[in-house]
């Protein structure tokens, strides 16, 4: 049984007497040790101390390197490529509202003209900007709409966003380029990965639809007709809820 001394303590017995004595020989020792081990410690600071502060210089010289950096490097690179933007995006917008010359105006947005960047080069010459991941993404479409497929997946593939439409397009035009190359397996998975991505009113009943379509593609009815369900369920109002029953009729039937 453990015992401590308190003021005016008297031992009644040679046992007591005895656990005292052990009990303040063993204190000792602790504190000895105490002191053997913080004697040692300040000798060994003392020996490495050029060592330590150096250790210290490089981390504080890696972190203000790192501030310098932001500040008058990173910080510039965005804002240059941010603005470089403008120009292509112009021509990728106009585009799409002209079927006509769209294959001119999609080469101008990745190309350039007149001195101006064109999306090829934001991602070429600010790569690890946030202008230059979008371009990816831009590039990946504008080739998607000119039916240049694998060079739509390269873009396509190197774009990555948590944004609820962008994130989920991206899956989806990756989708789509694989579904031109009748590889409707690879198509089903990007698919999925565009629903999974975000749940809106937006992107959800389209990939919810084409997913559906290529699981039927794929024999995989029970698959196609969840999807198919989901639309008529969830997205009552969509565009893709219009024709529902009738794909809802086709999975069941197997057909």
């Amino acid at each position: 049984m453990a015992t401590y001394k308190k003021r005016g303590f008297k031992p009644k017995n040679k046992v007591e007497e005895q656990l005292l004595e052990e009990q303040e020989s063993t204190t000792a020792e602790v504190f000895n040790t105490l002191d053997e081990s913080a004697s040692k410690s300040e000798e060994w600071v003392s020996k490495n101390q050029n060592i330590i502060l150096g250790i210290i210089g490089v981390i504080a010289a890696g972190v203000l390197a790192y501030l310098a950096y932001v500040q008058f490097m990173q910080n510039p690179k965005e804002e240059n490529a941010a603005n470089e933007m403008y120009y292509p995006q112009q021509y990728f917008d106009q585009a799409l509202a002209n079927e006509a010359a769209k294959d001119s105006l999609y080469t101008l947005a990745l190309n350039g003209a007149d001195g101006k960047y064109g999306f090829l080069d934001i991602i070429d010459e600010y790569s690890g900007t946030k202008a230059a991941n979008l371009a990816n993404y831009s590039a990946g479409m504008a080739y998607l709409n000119m039916n240049k497929y694998q060079e739509a997946i390269n873009y396509l593939e190197d774009f990555s966003s948590d944004d609820a439409i962008l994130g989920a397009l991206s899956q989806g035009g990756l989708g789509d380029a694989f579904t031109q190359l009748d590889q409707p397996a690879e198509a089903l998975g990007y698919y999925e990965k565009a629903i999974a991505h975000n749940t809106n009113d937006f992107t959800t009943p389209k990939f919810l639809y084409k997913a559906g379509i290529t699981a039927i593609e794929l024999n995989q009815n029970s698959k196609a007709l969840e999807y198919f369900e989901r639309i008529k369920n969830e997205f009552a109002t969509s565009d893709e809820a219009k024709t529902i029953d009738a794909f809802i009729g086709m999975a069941k039937s197997g057909k």
